[in-house]
């Protein structure tokens, strides 16, 4: 028998008793049989009222780390000794989620069109709701995310580094890499900043699977917030890792569809003009060397050999 979780259609934080953890199916969309398309929520609020923390996953649907640092976290938690909220989706993009995709049922990337319309189209409707239902209850954002099909990340975060706020909630997280990135890019990270909701997005590694190490990583900063905030008190969770902050970055993208093999690692410092890829066709005769633009770091790279034009090649960090 599974466990029994209240369906609701609004979500309000003081739902949830004091001192205690509860789940809920949040219904967001229905659709063509007029069935409700829900997403999980989990709520654990403390003894006291204090900060309301939002940790979201699975705005890709394939991206899966964060999903089950959301379940660690919850886990791990005493709500006796929890001042505040902690209110975890483990999964957002539920449509994708169940087809094991990137987008929405329509081909799009929600992640691009934040904050949605209210009249919108199926993805854009979702979306605005999301935010209007969830997130707007929230007075800090995590958001987590992993590498794309066909692509390896490092431990990284997207944060406006400009702000000290969510500066420090990235440095918290111990990361390998910092990349700075303003708001108001389409992204729910930018959407929560918009509406005064501090937020970082922390990329967790690799899609379609479960990586022990790395979702260590991503809850021990999280643990990190939590007891910054007040919301635990805690020990700060550090390593002697040396995080490297980066002004931007950019993908570098091939010319010309083959075979590529990219000749750098996660991390790797390139100078410019350092040899990183090669592309090749069926025959194995070289079409082109790429070699980098300029100084920086490797922050994700492409690991599927079949590349058509345009396709990525690495993630390139620029650094302060």
């Amino acid at each position: 028998m599974g466990h029994q979780i209240e369906y609701i259609t609004e979500f309000d934080v003081n739902q949830t008793p004091q001192n205690s953890i509860k789940n809920y199916w949040l219904k967001v969309t229905s659709n063509a049989l007029g069935i409700a398309t829900c997403i999980p929520i989990i709520v654990a609020r403390g003894k006291e009222d204090g900060i309301v923390l939002g940790l979201t996953a699975a705005v890709h649907g394939n991206e899966l780390n964060g999903i089950s640092v959301i379940q660690r976290l919850f886990k791990d938690l005493d709500t006796n000794n929890l001042k505040g909220t902690i209110v975890g989706i483990p999964i957002v993009n539920v449509p994708s989620f169940v087809r094991g995709t990137r987008v929405f049922s329509d081909g799009v990337d929600i992640n691009r069109i934040m904050p949605g319309k209210h009249n919108g189209n199926t993805s854009e409707v979702y979306a605005n709701r999301f935010l209007n239902l969830v997130v707007k209850k929230f007075d800090y954002l995590l958001d987590l995310h992993t590498a794309s099909f066909g692509r390896v990340n490092s431990f990284y975060i997207r944060s406006d580094m400009n702000n000290e706020v969510t500066k420090k909630l990235a440095l918290l997280q111990d990361a390998e890499i910092i990349v700075h990135t303003p708001p108001s890019d389409g992204t729910l990270r930018g959407a929560a900043e918009e509406l005064g909701i501090p937020s970082i997005t922390i990329e967790v590694g690799n899609p379609h699977s479960f990586q022990k190490k790395i979702i260590k990583s991503g809850l021990a900063g999280v643990h990190n917030v939590l007891t910054h905030l007040g919301i635990t008190d805690d020990e700060y969770e550090t390593s002697k890792r040396n995080t490297v902050v980066c002004n931007k970055s950019y993908w570098l993208y091939t010319q010309e569809g083959g075979l590529l093999t990219v000749h750098v690692d996660l991390r790797d410092i390139v100078e410019e003009g350092d040899h990183i890829a090669t592309l090749r066709d069926v025959f194995g005769n070289t079409i082109k060397k790429y070699y980098a633009p300029e100084k920086g770091i490797v922050v994700g790279k492409s690991v599927n050999p079949v590349n058509q034009s345009g396709g990525r090649i690495i993630h390139l960090g620029i650094m302060r």
